[in-house]
């Protein structure tokens, strides 16, 4: 059995689907890492196509049978580099984004939101103005677990970056390894949904409505899964915290945008929660919920989407995190690393990829998929949660390091499609040649739905 079809059989186990046929795949030095990287990254697309292909058999369709390209999936896994506008490419940190050395240990930051580089700041006690050389020299006279405290109180994104053992010996750590890759719980509720007569073999979500409330990459990811295989997604952002412009037209192709301030138009928000038939989310613990907004009862019947960067049960399920800070808290970036620093020790590296996000972001995918099958069956909604965290502990517990990995091989431009000047990856299974269409303009759209087509009976 290839490492990435243990994955895929650990997600299908927990989610007590019947096991899919896994042939092996060479990567080559797709991906290559001394983590096994290809693993967790092949193993979540597949068991999203794996997923698929059970709605397309419970929906009376051929399954798809889809391949791995070991290039299409490094390449969707590494769009940031993929990622042009006119020509130009991006660069994935802000400049208060990454490794820092403390007075006694590296520090890794994010910072690429201006909240968040504010609230950096502030953990700090650094005026707005600093500058780069302002902030190195401040971190450097701190503790890396002073600094880490501070900035959870203060809204603030950095962590100390430890090695994988001290990671494990930790309280969110052990948390971060408990409970199965993809955690699906049945609900109560039953909801009036029935399954879509205009469904297509390539197009298994054609009719399915699913409100996106997600940002940066797993979220994101997840809910573009969901549009490739022919869901109307609508993403709803805030209009007081913009989006960064090329994330968002790296990661929202076949979807729609729009604007909604959930504190001042929440009736909108509960009109499509109304008629949503999934929702995703990346609001950290019980933050719908506080706002007035339960899917569940707005919606009886709906699944419910989650992500989160630590878990919403452990002691860190409260704590901002992403993929990078993730990899630097669990200990992937002292594996990665290569570097060396000043002292002549280690310094902490990355992975080829944000393959935690991408990979929390198809699996994800699949669970919806999933749940979306098994209500067909029984008529009750759903909760499906991922945490970067855990799929990071998948990653550190597989086996197949490679520390003599060769260098990973970079994503290839033959994977990439471009329209009006914007340049990004293409779908992750071979058989989409394309995103159903280029990320819309960013905000523009109505905040409803689209007409269902013919056959679907609310």
């Amino acid at each position: 059995m290839t490492t990435y079809a243990a994955l895929v059989r650990e997600y299908e186990s927990a989610a007590g689907v019947p096991e899919s046929s896994m042939p092996a795949v060479d990567p080559g030095a797709n991906l290559a890492a001394t983590l096994p990287v290809w693993a967790l990254s092949g193993g979540a697309v597949a068991s999203w196509a794996a997923a698929a292909d059970r709605r397309r058999i419970a929906l009376g369709l051929t399954p798809l049978h889809s391949r791995l390209d070991p290039a299409r999936v490094a390449a969707a896994f590494q769009s940031d580099k993929l990622f042009r506008a006119g020509g130009a490419p991006v660069n994935a940190f802000a400049e208060f984004s990454g490794f820092f050395e403390s007075a006694n240990g590296w520090l890794r930051t994010h910072a690429n939101y201006p909240h968040h580089r504010a609230a950096l700041l502030r953990a700090l006690d650094l005026p707005d103005t600093a500058d780069r050389a302002a902030l190195v020299a401040r971190i450097g006279s701190l503790s890396a677990a002073v600094i880490e405290d501070r900035a959870a109180e203060l809204g603030a994104i950095a962590v100390r970056v430890r090695t994988e053992d001290e990671w494990a010996a930790t309280a969110p750590g052990r948390a971060a390894a408990a409970g199965p890759l993809v955690a699906t719980t049945r609900r109560d509720d039953l909801g009036n949904i029935e399954s879509v007569a205009a469904a297509t073999q390539m197009l298994p979500l054609l009719g399915v409505r699913v409100l996106d409330l997600t940002r940066v990459i797993a979220g994101p990811v997840a809910t573009r899964a969901l549009a490739l295989l022919g869901a109307d997604v609508l993403r709803v952002d805030p209009p007081h915290l913009p989006e960064i412009e090329w994330q968002f037209l790296d990661t929202c192709q076949g979807k729609r945008s729009t604007l909604v301030d959930l504190r001042t138009r929440r009736p909108e928000l509960q009109e499509l929660l109304s008629n949503a038939d999934v929702l995703i989310t990346g609001y950290r613990p019980g933050a719908l919920k506080r706002a007035g907004l339960d899917a569940s009862e707005i919606r009886p019947g709906i699944v419910h989407g989650r992500v989160s960067a630590w878990g919403e049960d452990g002691p860190w399920g409260d704590r901002r995190g992403f993929d990078s800070i993730v990899q630097a808290a669990s200990g992937i970036s002292l594996i990665e690393g290569a570097q060396r620093n000043s002292a002549g020790a280690h310094a902490p590296g990355a992975l080829p990829a944000q393959a935690l996000d991408h990979a929390s972001g198809y699996l994800l995918a699949a669970g919806v998929l999933d749940a979306l099958t098994a209500r067909e069956v029984d008529g009750h909604g759903r909760d499906v949660r991922v945490a970067l965290a855990r799929t990071g502990s998948w990653l550190l517990s597989a086996p197949g390091r490679t520390p003599d990995h060769p260098p990973a091989e970079p994503p290839s431009a033959a994977c990439t499609s471009t329209h009006h000047g914007i340049t990004t990856a293409t779908p992750a299974l071979a058989e989409y040649p394309d995103h159903p269409w280029p990320a819309s303009q960013y905000g523009t759209h109505a905040p409803t739905w689209t007409l269902r087509p013919a056959g679907f009976h609310p």
